[in-house]
């Protein structure tokens, strides 16, 4: 199971595709973006979850359409509010620590506040990002999005 599993060892098996098909749901979703935005720069962690999710896809064959596989929107919209909660409220002592204490994020269909219906599951937003057409996502006056997290603590 991805919840209780230590850090390391998720990324790990995310990483080398190993990690159970049955354990990629939302919550490992925001395990990665975690990890990865704790540890690089914005940019870096998007283009590093890209690739990966993207490659698990491909090692699980996960089908490539418009309900499953990768979605850029989606990607970007949950690495964005992932990293506004790093930077407003800091790491915790493990990805599972922080959702815990930050279960807005756990809220799978949080992102229908920003977008509407169609917009999200739109092909364009499939393959590129989209701004939101309800409400412009939030973003942390504390912090940039070009440093790690890990520099301001």
């Amino acid at each position: 199971m991805t919840n209780g599993l230590p850090d390391e060892a998720f990324l790990k098996a995310f990483e080398d595709c190993t990690l159970p098909s049955s354990e990629w749901h939302h919550r490992a979703h925001l395990k990665v973006a975690y990890l990865y935005l704790k540890r690089l720069p914005f940019e870096e962690a998007l283009n590093r979850v890209r690739e990966n999710i993207k490659r698990y896809n491909a090692a699980t064959n996960t089908p490539e359409n418009l309900e499953r596989g990768y979605h850029e929107t989606i990607t970007q919209a949950w690495l964005r509010l992932v990293h506004l909660a790093l930077c407003e409220y800091g790491p915790a002592a493990s990805a599972d620590e922080f959702l815990e204490a930050q279960p807005q994020l756990l809220t799978h269909r949080a992102l229908r506040f920003f977008y509407s219906r169609e917009r999200l599951v739109s092909l364009q937003a499939k393959a590129e990002f989209v701004e939101p057409d309800l409400a412009p996502l939030p973003r942390s006056a504390r912090q940039g999005m070009h440093a790690p997290i890990t520099k301001l603590f």
